[in-house]
């Protein structure tokens, strides 16, 4: 995937790592966060099918890696980020180094961004316990949420929208993430 070689990984990682941060693995980065690696943040945006323009919907913005991500490849990208301290660091550090989604949230991502909705696609960057069906409320139909499904070890779900109530899902294998951080903020 050319857009994950055109972001400077390093940029997003603290200094402590910098010597190690073109390994495929994930790092940590502030608030007991990580950063995913790159063949992650890579299979999750192709499992979406992404085309220029299409409106993609982020939840967990953390230190912005897969938001650059998405935003090189041409989407309009909504981002979500509910760890107040991540969501003021990257809203200042994306556009620091040319990123502009069109809209970066401090919320809640379970509740997703129905200001904007109905999206192309979805992108969960962290573990959810449980589908969050305001999620899959807000896309299009024919529209695409990948998310990493369970508690110690996640499965990573591809949901397709094939009407108002159904949904084609696809199963892609187990992959391990930070918990998705549930309730009020």
């Amino acid at each position: 995937m050319d857009a994950i070689s055109k972001v400077p990984r390093h940029m997003f990682m603290d200094s402590g790592f910098i010597d190690h941060a073109y390994q495929d693995k994930a790092f940590p980065i502030s608030s007991g966060q990580t950063i995913s690696q790159p063949y992650t943040v890579a299979f999750q945006s192709q499992l979406l099918n992404i085309e220029k323009g299409d409106k993609i919907l982020e939840i967990g913005t953390g230190s912005g890696y897969q938001a650059a991500v998405l935003c090189e490849m041409g989407v309009k990208l909504y981002t979500i980020e509910r760890i107040k301290e991540l969501y003021r660091k990257t809203s200042v550090f994306l556009p620091s180094i040319n990123y502009y989604p069109k809209k970066m949230i401090y919320g809640d991502g379970y509740q997703g961004y129905l200001d904007e909705a109905p999206y192309d696609g979805i992108i969960v960057t962290a573990g959810a316990s449980e589908v969050p069906k305001k999620l899959l409320q807000q896309l299009k139909l024919n529209g695409k949420m990948v998310i990493p499904l369970g508690d110690d070890v996640q499965k990573m779900l591809l949901y397709t929208k094939i009407s108002d109530k159904d949904y084609e899902i696809e199963d892609f294998g187990d992959f391990k993430f930070v918990p998705m951080l549930k309730d009020k903020i």
